[in-house]
């Protein structure tokens, strides 16, 4: 298959980004005209661009109805909290089998969770969510698991647009959230691998009793 040319990617990029980020909700209609006016390109990037995304099952492309916005249904977005929980277990196990992580994991960590702060502190629930992602992200790195991070980055698409979801549900959601957190770099410190884990479920649970 050829590469994507420069205005297909712009197209795939931006249109992603809104899906992604729920700019445009599940069930919208969306026209290649549309897009292509608002990157001053022509329709033919723009469909190259939904067939992709179409692939990604992010746009159900029809050529009566044009492009919709596929919604996240309950049963995927269990799917993804499941396999998100048994990979993030897995890897904290790995990261915590000898004690509290290296420095530069727990400084990683620390740093995540700061802009965390800072972002609940300024109800911006976009930066909140990317802050989040990568704190997730910091012990899957350190268990050095290549599988592991594979399928994470498979699914960090869907854990994101899943996060903006909760979280946008309320303030409480990101209090939460934040709390959860703090308890598991606590934990990390101290290197207690048993209540990283515990954590790790319950932070997963409670996101579940939401859907």
């Amino acid at each position: 298959m050829p590469a994507p040319s420069g205005a297909a990617e712009r197209a795939y990029e931006h249109t992603k980004t809104r899906i992604l980020s729920g700019e445009i909700p599940g069930g919208r209609l969306l026209s290649e005209g549309e897009v292509a006016a608002e990157l001053g390109i022509s329709r033919t990037p723009v469909h190259e661009a939904f067939l992709r995304l179409d692939a990604e099952h992010l746009l159900a492309v029809s050529s009566r109805r044009g492009a919709a916005v596929v919604p996240m249904a309950p049963d995927e977005a269990r799917d993804v909290l499941e396999m998100r929980e048994a990979i993030e277990l897995s890897t904290a196990r790995r990261a915590l089998a000898h004690g509290a992580p290296p420095v530069e994991t727990l400084d990683a960590m620390r740093a995540s969770l700061q802009d965390q702060r800072e972002a609940a502190a300024a109800g911006d629930v976009e930066a909140f969510v990317e802050a989040d992602g990568r704190f997730h992200t910091v012990l899957v790195v350190a268990s050095r698991n290549q599988t592991a991070q594979q399928f994470h980055g498979l699914l960090r698409d869907r854990q994101q647009r899943l996060r903006r979801q909760l979280l946008h549900v309320g303030p409480q959601q990101v209090a939460s959230s934040l709390g959860d957190h703090e308890a598991m770099l606590a934990a990390a410190e101290q290197g207690d691998v048993e209540e990283f884990c515990r954590l790790v479920g319950e932070h997963v649970r409670r996101h579940r009793g939401i859907l």
